[in-house]
């Protein structure tokens, strides 16, 4: 690696009642993966939207290329050749892969747009990242990891030397982060210098030089990564140390509170059989579209099934709409928290009694103080950070924003949580902080559905296992007598 190809001094971001960034140092190399690590909250979408040029330092200074510049807006971090790929892709759906890959920079001739030079140029871009796709597919066709290879493509098309990745892998199945390793690797290779912004350890340490790790907005410290054990990376991380993860606790089961037998429903799953005890955490896994989404929504009436039974307490039932199910006492935390989780633009408060409203209304007005004390009691049951209930959603962090869906959940009187990747996209101190919920909850006598992709937060806080492949049950496990490479055999069984 040579010399800095940008550099941060002290940048200081103040927005009104928060300091999102405080003193923050940052250096990349050429040829660089550089990841930033830290809670949710720490302040790295802050930092990135500084270097990009979204928000503007109250205090500090940035080199690029050994010299002090401005980055005003956007247009100018493009021009100083500063990409950004984030988590969500920003495209347009309906238009072509060209037309994505060269929105706002199109080759133009005389005023006129050279679609035969943009969709060759853009071909060549596709090659070299070996894309399976055309130039001229549409954008909503795509999978989200051939999306994600079009804004590489759409940052290389415009001479990006600094490319940030934020949470590229977030919503990718393992082969397809694998395959996403090797293009950055490729990058990399070529003199890019990477920016990964990453909750997952396997991420960074796969292709991470070096880590900077920023806390409560400040900066922390930056690290060699071959030397940094995962226990000091986390302690760095929250400024504490965490030695117990997975607080799983034994808890003596109850009663059976759930049963489902025979559950088909065609095209997504068949014959799929299984119980829930009260105080009983299990888990559901598998491959991504295994089924086990498709099972739960059929469950709780967001979507229907062709023929099988659901028994609660013993008796059978029938759930024909969601409201049936939270009548019942069967709570869920869906997958997507952001689309079918929360209204992100409403208040704290607002969403965290949603689902709950006739329990503050009295004639049809809603008591606000008792909304008010309730939803600020729950806030703080589940450890969400911020400095008011009353701040839209929007206002919060990845991981804090998930600690709202547990406390609107938690809103309801629940026998039985159904929980649909609990701590997707939320960091190590925010998952700590879920996993205790729900052993708490379990010693309360709740019974938990746990859907999960991560494989130790299924083997730490499950009794029982049912794994999934092609939408039928291929196997029932004792979380304590099982191991991944079983539940993996499993998930790839035909």
């Amino acid at each position: 690696m040579s010399d800095n190809i940008l550099k941060l001094e002290g940048i200081t971001k103040i927005f009104p009642g928060v300091r999102a960034l405080d003193k923050v140092s940052f250096s990349l190399e050429s040829g660089e993966v550089h990841a930033i690590m830290g809670e949710n909250g720490a302040g790295k979408s802050t930092f990135i939207k500084v270097i990009t040029g979204v928000h503007q330092p109250d205090k500090g200074e940035i080199f690029l290329r050994g010299e002090s510049i401005k980055i005003s807006n956007p247009l100018i971090a493009r021009d100083h050749g500063i990409a950004a790929i984030y988590q969500h892709a920003t495209s347009y759906p309906d238009l072509s892969v060209t037309e994505n890959i060269f929105v706002g920079h199109e080759i133009k001739r005389g005023g006129f747009i050279q679609w035969n030079e943009m969709h060759k140029q853009a071909k060549g871009l596709l090659s070299s990242l070996n894309a399976n796709f055309s130039p001229t597919d549409l954008m909503g066709a795509l999978s989200v990891a051939q999306q994600q290879l079009v804004e590489i493509a759409k940052a290389l098309s415009m001479n990006a030397d600094i490319i940030i990745m934020d949470e590229p892998t977030a919503a990718l199945t393992k082969s397809e982060s694998e395959e996403l390793y090797k293009i950055t690797e490729q990058l990399r290779d070529e003199g890019k210098s990477i920016i990964l912004i990453s909750h997952r350890f396997e991420d960074m340490y796969r292709l991470a030089d070096r880590v900077t790790v920023l806390r409560d907005a400040q900066y922390i410290g930056t690290y060699d990564v071959a030397s940094l054990s995962q226990n000091d990376l986390i302690s760095a991380m929250v400024g504490r140390e965490i030695t117990d993860l997975f607080p799983k606790t034994l808890v003596e089961l109850g009663p059976e509170k759930l049963r489902v037998e025979n559950f088909s429903r065609k095209g997504f799953f068949e014959d799929i059989s299984f119980k829930v005890h009260a105080g009983e955490i299990v888990g559901f896994t598998g491959l991504v579209g295994a089924g086990r989404t498709e099972v739960i929504e059929s469950i709780l009436g967001i979507a229907s099934h062709d023929s099988g039974k659901i028994y609660f307490e013993n008796e059978e039932i029938e759930i024909k709409y969601p409201k049936d199910a939270l009548e019942l006492g069967i709570g869920h935390l869906t997958e997507d928290r952001q689309l079918t989780g929360l209204i992100v633009d409403w208040s704290i408060n607002k969403n965290i009694t949603l689902s709950e409203l006739d329990k503050f209304s009295n004639n049809g007005f809603i008591n606000d103080e008792k909304e008010r004390m309730t939803s600020k009691d729950l806030a703080e049951k589940v450890d969400v950070r911020t400095p008011s209930i009353f701040n839209p959603i929007s206002s919060l962090s990845g991981g804090n924003q998930q600690k709202v869906a547990v406390a609107k959940a938690l809103a309801s009187d629940l026998s039985v949580l159904i929980m649909d990747e609990p701590t997707k996209g939320v960091d190590i101190g925010a998952k700590a902080a879920i996993y205790e919920i729900i052993g708490e909850l379990a010693q309360q006598g709740i019974a938990i559905i746990m859907i999960s992709s991560e494989m130790p937060e299924i083997l730490g806080m499950s009794d029982r296992i049912y794994v999934m492949c092609e939408g039928r049950l291929t196997g029932e496990l004792l979380a304590q007598e099982t191991s991944q490479e079983e539940i993996l055999e499993l998930s790839m069984k035909e």
